[in-house]
Parts: structure tokens; sequence; C-alpha cells
């Protein structure tokens, strides 16, 4: 599988509209580019550090008008696309999601943010239930995290257990947190053996200044690819024959001893 991550700043203004239209074309370069899926970042419908109004204001639906727009834009495309949204759920509560579509616009997977960063997430969010749901994409058992959800080790665990081989996170990183590029997402990729995708956001939105460094964790260790700070689509390509390389030599998964976590 290829797959293309988008590290983006989104429309100046956090139209979803406008930023549904930067999507499509986004989704046409990563088709031309021959990518399966296109991973945007966190929030990339309406901005991050927005504020509880605007969440509130522009939050809707997992299958709300903005899904069937880039329903719309995977059918065009033939992609596949995951990309960040607020998510306006049952009884009103919003809610950081994350949407996977399917090539032919199908939904596959919806996915609300566990951890809740800081403040500025608690005042726009209420903490989604971290089910460890799995979609099947390419032939791939594909699960999604955002952004904080990655730098919990269980969290990942709890995907690779269930059977996940790829592991998408939307994110909205910010300076001076490059070591989540760095070296968490390469570390949760080999000690799961796995791939795990990582789109950041980029450029500068109210006090926060995104880091970028997008990259792929490579379940041998390290990155497959890592982006600079900029506005930038990148390409992997995934192999099975690397991840069942990776499982034959890490035996992580099957040397656990859950009998002496009891702990935790």
């Amino acid at each position: 599988m290829r797959l293309a991550l988008w590290q983006t700043a989104g429309d100046p203004g956090n139209d979803p509209a406008a930023n549904l239209d930067r999507l499509d074309a986004a989704a046409a370069r990563a088709a031309e580019g021959g990518a399966d899926l296109l991973l945007a970042p966190e929030m990339f419908l309406t901005g991050y550090n927005i504020g509880r109004e605007a969440a509130l204001a522009k939050a809707e639906p997992a299958e709300g008008p903005s899904a069937r727009r880039a329903a719309d834009i995977a059918r065009a495309h033939g992609i596949g696309l995951c990309y960040g949204y607020p998510e306006r759920g049952d009884g009103g509560a919003i809610y950081n999601s994350c949407l996977l579509l399917d090539k032919d616009g199908t939904r596959l997977l919806n996915f609300r943010k566990t951890h809740l960063f800081g403040d500025l997430d608690r005042a726009m969010f209420a903490p989604g239930e971290g089910t460890a749901e799995l979609a099947r994409f390419a032939g791939y058992g594909v699960g999604m995290l955002i952004c904080y959800d990655v730098e919990f080790p269980e969290a990942v665990r709890a995907l690779a257990l269930a059977g996940a081989d790829l592991v998408l996170v939307p994110t909205a990183n910010m300076k001076p947190y490059d070591a989540v590029s760095l070296y968490v997402v390469p570390a949760r990729a080999f000690e799961n053996e796995l791939y795990v995708a990582y789109a950041n956001r980029c450029g500068v939105e109210g006090d926060l200044d995104y880091m970028g460094l997008s990259c792929v964790g490579d379940p041998m260790g390290g990155n497959l690819v890592l982006a600079g700070d900029g506005e930038e689509l990148i390409f992997a390509d995934l192999d099975p024959a690397r991840l069942r390389e990776a499982r034959r030599l890490s035996t992580h998964l099957g040397d656990r001893r859950p009998e002496v976590y009891g702990r935790l």
C-alpha cells in the first residue's frame, strides 16, 4: 500500500468548505502519485486552536454534510481518506474525531480522541472511549488514534493486540515536542510490530507554532519518511513482507507476560 501524508496549515479562515476544496486538490495529487490512502491532520476541517464557541458552531455528526462531501472526493479520485474534524455526538457532546473513508467513499471507521491534551482540548471536547476498533483497508488491519493518544503506550498496544497492521494518527503537535516524531512514533511502531503514520499540521495558529515533522514509523525501527516543517505531501510504501519480517525478528507481542502487569 502506498500512503500519502499531507502536512498542511489548512485554510487560513478555518472554513470547512474551503478545507474540503483543499482536500479535493490534495487527494488528486496523492492519487496521481499512486497513493491508496491520504492522511490529513487533526481537526483538519476547522483548525485545532479555535476555542469552544467555534468548535460548537462548526461541529457536525460523523455522517454530516462534510463527511458526504469527503466521500464524494474519495470516490472521484479513487483514494481512501482519513482526516480530523469536530464531531457532534448524541446529546450534544463535541468530540475531537477523525474519519476513515474507503476508496469508494464508504465510511470505514470513526474515532474520538481518548487522551485530551491540556486546557485547550478539555475546554472544547469530551473524551472518547478508546474502543480499539479496526477496519480493513487494502489488506491491512487499520486502527486510528489522534495526536496525544499515540504518546500512551497502552493505546497503541491495544490496537496491536486487536490485530492492527497500521495505526493512522492525525495530529496537531506543536513546538517543542519534536521528540514525538523523532522517537515516540518509531518506538511505538517497533515495539508493536506495525506501521504508525503521523500527519501533523504546520504553520502558526493563535499561540501555537506547529512543528510539522510528519512521519511514518517503521516496524523494523526508525521512520520510513520524515517531513520538514512546512507544507508538504509525502509518500511511504508499506510492505506486508516487511511486517512479516519485523514480527519474526521482534517478538514483543508474543513474549508479553500480562500476569506481571497487575498494577497497570
